[in-house]
């Protein structure tokens, strides 16, 4: 009878962990995404850098303002997917972010993102 609930322990911890691991691949995962998000509106700098001189110069600054959208939803995306696992999982021996900490964080680059479109619509 202990053999059966030793085994049934053990198999309680090697799922505990694995979701535990899940956790932390989420927090990962999600900080990819933002970096993704960083990424797009870094190519929007770039080209509206590029191709200032362009003529009309509505074109580039719509190339470029393709790019800043992209990134307000992959942020809004990761944001989303993150906190939806998050709130699924139970952790156990892992400390996972707070939904309200990924949020804002998104949030927060979000209104950078929009920022950025702004100065470069207006330049």
């Amino acid at each position: 009878m202990s053999v059966m609930s030793d085994k049934n322990e053990l198999a309680k911890d090697r799922t505990d962990w694995a979701e535990d691991r899940t956790v932390m691949a989420n927090e990962r995962t999600f900080a990819g995404w933002m970096r993704t998000g960083m990424s797009s509106l870094a190519i929007a700098i770039g080209l509206s850098a590029v191709f200032k001189e362009a003529e009309p110069t509505w074109v580039p600054k719509a190339f470029a303002m393709v790019f800043v959208i992209c990134a307000l939803l992959i942020f809004e995306a990761a944001r989303r997917a993150s906190c939806k696992v998050t709130e699924r999982l139970e952790a156990h021996a892992a400390e996972p972010q707070d939904t309200r900490a990924m949020t804002a964080v998104a949030i927060l680059l979000m209104i950078g993102s929009v920022a950025v479109g702004a100065i470069l619509w207006f330049l």
